[in-house]
């Protein structure tokens, strides 16, 4: 009986294989590691889900930065040349372009006289029609290069454009900009005033456009776009270039022509020249026969 007390029956432990003896415990791991899989796939999904969005987010905010930069426009409208006046039907030419092609009469109305010689105008000269002063604009959108006081020419202003444009203001009574400004088309630079180069013109303000140095009619392309002058030069040096390779390949073809016509000449010069060489050589005689006899005849008549 003490032996009993002293040694209790204690209750039976469940084993691990008891376990998984269990009819429910195989499902049930199966299930777990499911939900596991499962769970794992949806985490990794959202994952990958939050970085899209924060790609798009970042590319978004990258795009609206771009955007919120200063954009070249593709198709910016060309400006047009214009007058340099701030109205066009208050002012006329005084003195036109001097142009090469045009008639005596017109390059004569082209020369500025000056220091006892005929100068040819490079530009035109404008002036009111009621012999008063106005403001000078500029004619295109450009950089001034050169704001001075020329002692002969008044005040002058050169502003340049693209492609080797350049647009002249000269015979300014005074200036409101300098070198390095840059303008606006129509923008105010200066006032009308006198010069000594051509003092018969009175208040009136010269104005030039130059291309590569070489100055243009500006009549011809007041109201143009930019593009007529620039596209214009670039053809006309292309045909100059065009003209000049089909004239050296006429040469060419011309000389090679020549030299071809004097070798075949000269072909049919040679058996012509063997040719009489055989009957001097083979001939002699028989003149020789023939001229005795009328000589002696001509003798024997004497």
């Amino acid at each position: 009986m003490r032996e009993e007390e002293k040694n209790p029956i204690s209750p039976k432990k469940p084993s691990l294989q008891r376990l998984f003896r269990k009819r429910w415990v195989f499902p049930a791991i199966y299930l777990t590691c499911a939900a596991l899989i499962v769970a794992g796939a949806l985490w990794f999904q959202n994952k990958q889900d939050e970085k899209t969005k924060k790609d798009e987010y970042e590319y978004s905010q990258a795009g609206t930065s771009q955007q919120n930069e200063p954009a070249v426009p593709v198709n910016e409208a060309v400006e047009k040349f214009t007058m340099p006046v701030l109205d066009p039907n208050s002012v006329e030419i005084q003195k036109p372009f001097y142009d090469y092609h045009a008639s005596k009469e017109e390059q004569e109305a082209a020369l500025v006289f000056y220091d006892n010689t005929y100068h040819p105008n490079r530009g035109i000269d404008i002036v009111r029609k009621d012999g008063k002063a106005f403001d000078v604009t500029a004619s295109l959108s450009g950089t001034v290069t050169k704001a001075e006081k020329d002692p002969i020419l008044g005040h002058v202003v050169e502003i340049e454009h693209e492609n080797g444009v350049v647009t002249v203001y000269q015979s300014l009574a005074d200036v409101k900009v300098k070198a390095g400004d840059t303008v606006k088309q129509g923008q105010v630079i200066g006032k009308a005033g006198q010069s000594q180069f051509n003092q018969e013109a009175g208040i009136h303000a010269h104005f030039e456009i130059r291309k590569d140095n070489k100055p243009v009619n500006p009549i011809d392309y007041i109201d143009q776009p930019f593009t007529a002058l620039t596209e214009q030069k670039a053809g006309n040096e292309n045909a100059t270039e065009q003209n000049n390779a089909t004239s050296t390949d006429e040469q060419t073809k011309e000389n090679e022509q020549t030299t071809s016509d004097e070798q075949s000449q000269l072909n049919e010069e040679t058996p012509s020249t063997e040719q009489s060489t055989d009957e001097e050589t083979t001939t002699p005689s028989d003149e020789q026969s023939y001229k005795t006899p009328d000589a002696s005849i001509g003798m024997a008549r004497t």
